[in-house]
């Protein structure tokens, strides 16, 4: 196997790093420097679910999986770009709207969405996100999906003020069949190839509810 192309999806980690509502802020801060004690080193607190990230099963149930006790096959494999088209602020994707797509769906594939939702990253927009339709996370689960990646900040509804939203299906779904998410992708647009090979390998963290990845896909001959 040769790699032809690496496309990266991930979203830059720093102090201006978008999070979900409540989530903490990232913190970079000069630790040690080269003149003082003769290397470069940064101290980093941020949370979990910053950037481009992963949940493990436990982030929604108490019973599942934390990150460091899945198998990594979850996170490496073929994948399929679903395009969800044009989308409208907290549009539901559902198994009519991405019609025949689906039929390229094949066991132990990852499934990522490209709602184009990125666009609107470090704006207030970008929590008007559309969400997965249950319907079809269980659809894709019998189809053998357990790897589900998307260009927005949530697969499910963001609830704020104005919208309570229908509560974390699509996350209960996908925690009880011990699958794992991918939210804050970007740059699927770049992948004009048919089955990328994408990684979305988490950091080892032991015993919590996800990780920061460096995501990308890969072209392959």
């Amino acid at each position: 196997m040769k790699i032809i192309r690496v496309v990266d999806l991930s979203h830059p980690v720093t102090e201006a790093t978008q999070v979900y509502p409540g989530d903490p802020v990232p913190h970079l801060e000069q630790h040690s420097t080269i003149e003082k004690d003769g290397f470069n080193l940064v101290s980093i607190t941020m949370g979990s679910q910053s950037g481009t990230h992963v949940d493990a099963p436990f982030h929604f149930d108490e019973s599942g999986k934390r990150i460091d006790e899945l198998d990594l096959q979850l996170f490496v494999g073929p994948a399929v770009v679903l395009d969800c088209g044009d989308l409208s602020s907290r549009e539901e994707i559902t198994i009519e709207s991405l019609g025949d797509q689906l039929k390229q769906i094949q066991p132990g594939d990852i499934a990522l969405f490209k709602t184009r939702w990125s666009r609107f990253y470090g704006t207030d927009e970008y929590f008007n996100n559309p969400y997965l339709n249950a319907e079809l996370v269980e659809h894709l689960i019998n189809l053998g999906v357990l790897t589900f990646g998307l260009d927005a900040i949530n697969i499910d509804e963001t609830p704020d003020e104005s919208h309570a939203g229908v509560g974390f299906p699509a996350h209960h779904i996908i925690a009880r069949a011990g699958g794992v998410i991918c939210e804050n992708l970007t740059n699927l647009d770049a992948i004009d190839f048919d089955r990328p090979l994408v990684s979305l390998l988490p950091m080892k963290f032991i015993a919590i509810d996800g990780a920061p990845v460096r995501a990308v896909a890969m072209e392959v001959a």
